[in-house]
């Protein structure tokens, strides 16, 4: 249940990310709410966590519609660093040493930069490469990939959401 979810969220943040902001806010909410909640609700059911990501989502995208501006950044931060995190943890670097927490917090700030400069534009690579690599992660776990596989998976799949999001915005432009 818990990798159907996580498979979904990542098609739609892959696809749609840019042109529904705010489920590219409640997808990362909602991705942050499935790492997040085994940690402080140790021992729940997979749906309890699946609830708490949900309800991250929500505020997430509550947030995102009332507070744009400020919004903006701090999703770009958590982007930048979420997928940083996953990337981490892929390639076999887990725990909370120095160098992941430095490595997060330089994506994180790379992704708030992007996002506040170039929004549309860091929306589709931020938003393709989190549901890539949300889709990846939940695939290698699944179908015990190697890590680097993964990784290809993920970039490939990341170049693919950018390709349709780019397109859909190309018709939306020529449509008016």
């Amino acid at each position: 249940m818990l990798a159907i979810g996580r498979i979904l969220v990542g098609v739609l943040l892959l696809v749609l990310g840019r042109r529904l902001y705010w489920l590219f806010v409640a997808g990362v909410g909602f991705v942050y709410g499935l790492v997040l909640a085994p940690h402080f609700l140790p021992g729940y059911s997979e749906a309890v966590i699946v609830i708490a990501a949900l309800a991250l989502a929500i505020v997430g995208a509550l947030v995102a519609v009332l507070a744009t501006k400020v919004a903006v950044g701090l999703i770009g931060f958590a982007a930048g660093g979420g997928i940083a995190a996953l990337a981490l943890e892929s390639l076999g670097f887990e725990g909370a040493g120095a160098l992941a927490l430095a490595l997060y917090l330089v994506a994180g700030v790379i992704g708030a930069v992007l996002l506040i400069l170039v929004f549309d534009g860091a929306l589709i690579v931020l938003s393709s490469l989190a549901g890539a690599t949300l889709i990846a992660t939940t695939l290698e776990r699944l179908l015990d990939m190697p890590p680097y596989g993964a990784a290809a998976l993920a970039i490939v799949l990341a170049v693919i959401g950018v390709l349709i999001q780019a397109g859909l915005g190309r018709l939306e432009k020529s449509s008016r």
